[in-house]
């Protein structure tokens, strides 16, 4: 969150409070599930890239916030108490990020190999800690790597995962998990993803069984 934030926000629908920005949270958040399923099924191995990104977070959020919705910052913001990095810098940490995902995707061990998941339950923490780390948008950065991590699983071949982070316990569990990443603690943060990957799998066996899913 950006220091200073109310509970009012200044949209293209105008001042609103918090309740209905909710709403139209909700809606964008749906309006990028759909667009990353599209996206796969044209296309499932186009690599995750800075434009993809921005125009990810524009489809998503841009309708609501077109003054900055789609554009990496260009303020600097404090993430719970502690400086994001400098703006000017966002292009190239997302580039590096984005090259560096490319990589890790490449040297992950075959999909039949008794360690595949935990390596994927690694590299989804580390890549949805470095990313919100980063910070690249004024906002919604945490639900765009959230979509991210979904985008990644599709183009893995598993199913999406639901990770709750927006209100309560949850995204208390969610703020915390990333503090102690950003101490190099993933582990809390790799039991969030791994249980709901966990939860995911199970259910996509079980349709399978029933003689639903099968491609």
């Amino acid at each position: 969150m950006i220091k200073g934030a109310t509970s009012y926000k200044e949209t293209k629908f105008g001042i609103i409070p918090r309740h209905k920005l909710v709403k139209l949270e909700i809606l964008g958040t749906k309006k990028g599930h759909e667009f990353i399923h599209n996206l796969v099924k044209k296309d499932t191995s186009a690599p995750i890239t800075p434009d993809l990104i921005k125009k990810l977070h524009k489809i998503s959020f841009g309708w609501i916030f077109p003054e900055w919705g789609g554009q990496f910052r260009k303020i600097q913001v404090t993430l719970s108490g502690k400086e994001a990095p400098e703006y000017f810098k966002v292009h190239e940490l997302i580039t590096n990020l984005c090259e560096d995902l490319r990589v890790r995707l490449k040297h992950l061990p075959k999909s039949s190999e008794k360690d595949y998941i935990d390596k994927v339950v690694k590299l989804l923490s580390w890549f949805q800690h470095r990313f919100v780390f980063i910070h690249p948008f004024n906002d919604y950065n945490g639900r765009t790597a959230r979509m991210l991590t979904i985008l990644i699983l599709l183009r893995l071949n598993l199913p999406p995962i639901e990770i709750m982070a927006e209100t309560g316990s949850d995204r208390k569990k969610y703020i915390t998990a990333m503090q102690k990443a950003d101490d190099g603690n993933y582990s809390l943060l790799e039991g969030l993803i791994a249980q709901s990957l966990t939860e995911a799998l199970e259910k996509y066996r079980e349709l399978q069984d029933k003689g639903f899913g099968k491609r």
